[in-house]
């Protein structure tokens, strides 16, 4: 048996690793990316890109699980590989805002955001460091920042290509690989177009009818892949579909893009709970209690979750 283990390639370990992070197994998919990166390194293939992205995976992995100093020590390490790889930047700045390093947070917001404007959840994080360092620091808390540093245009250009490998990373499928690499904002053309589909699910949820709503929703996404709430729409069919997996996806989907939507938490947790995966509820819920103490329903949902075996 160890033999078989040894033999595996740091591709299969990877994807392993993968696989258990989505099934929120998150210290085995720590182990087995640990794994990943030492037979890429004995490899001497040294492949800097592909290096970035198991560190910024694991980091994925070390964040769900709250030990946040491994995260940003995975994230640096990614970043000194590729610089300026917004995945890690975001990660990173997660972590930092859990350890209340909120200077170091705000940085790592605003790098992404010159790599790519249309991030709704760096644009969330900057807000809340801005609201945090104000109340810490007062109207100077500016002056306090370390330097921010700036993205180059050729840095931007290259990203292109980077990112779009990125999206195979840990947290999103490929389905919502779109999330990752559209680099460019949809026209108003597209954006148009992609709230009159998304309008047109509505229509057909409240009639009822998900599997109708699913197509339209599927085709703004279409249009315009940066559109939060047609994810947690499309998440709402594929639960009452019992389509459990695709529901956590689009969950995923919509936490890359807004890392504090109570809806796709709390979808996410309903999703884990049919799917008997308590502890991966659990914290979905307790993540929506800490943005809105006072929800109803999660606190309800999560009682039924804690008497599950």
């Amino acid at each position: 048996m160890p033999q078989k283990r040894r033999s595996q390639s740091w591709t299969e370990l990877k994807q392993a690793g993968n696989e258990c992070f989505r099934a929120g197994q998150y210290g085995e998919a720590a182990t087995l990316y640990s794994q990943s990166i030492q037979q890429l390194e004995k490899s001497g293939q040294k492949k800097k890109e592909d290096l970035a992205i198991l560190y910024s995976n694991r980091a994925a992995s070390y964040l769900k699980d709250g030990n946040c100093n491994e995260c940003i020590k995975d994230c640096t390490e990614s970043l000194e590989l590729v610089p300026f790889g917004f995945k890690a930047l975001l990660r990173r700045a997660s972590a930092f805002e859990a350890l209340e390093r909120y200077r170091q947070a705000y940085v790592d917001y605003k790098t992404a955001l010159q790599i790519d404007w249309n991030i709704p959840a760096a644009h969330d994080g900057v807000n809340r460091m801005t609201k945090a360092l104000t109340d810490i620091d007062g109207p100077t808390w500016r002056e306090k920042l370390p330097p921010i540093p700036t993205v180059p245009m050729s840095v931007k250009e290259s990203l292109a290509q980077v990112g779009g490998s990125a999206s195979s990373s840990a947290s999103s499928s490929q389905q919502n690989g779109v999330v990752d690499n559209k680099k460019k904002a949809p026209g108003p053309e597209a954006v148009k177009k992609a709230k009159a589909l998304k309008e047109e699910g509505n229509g057909f949820v409240k009639k009822g009818e998900y599997k109708k709503a699913v197509e339209k929703y599927t085709q703004s996404l279409g249009q315009d892949p940066a559109e939060v709430t047609t994810y947690t729409n499309r998440a709402l069919c594929y639960l009452s579909l019992k389509l459990y997996k695709e529901a956590i996806s689009d969950c995923d989907a919509a936490l890359l893009l807004d890392s504090a939507n109570i809806k796709a938490f709390y979808r996410r947790a309903q999703a884990y709970k049919e799917l008997q995966n308590k502890k991966s509820c659990i914290e979905d819920l307790n993540s929506v209690l800490k943005i809105d103490p006072d929800n109803m329903a999660t606190q309800k949902l999560l009682q039924e979750a804690q008497k599950m075996k």
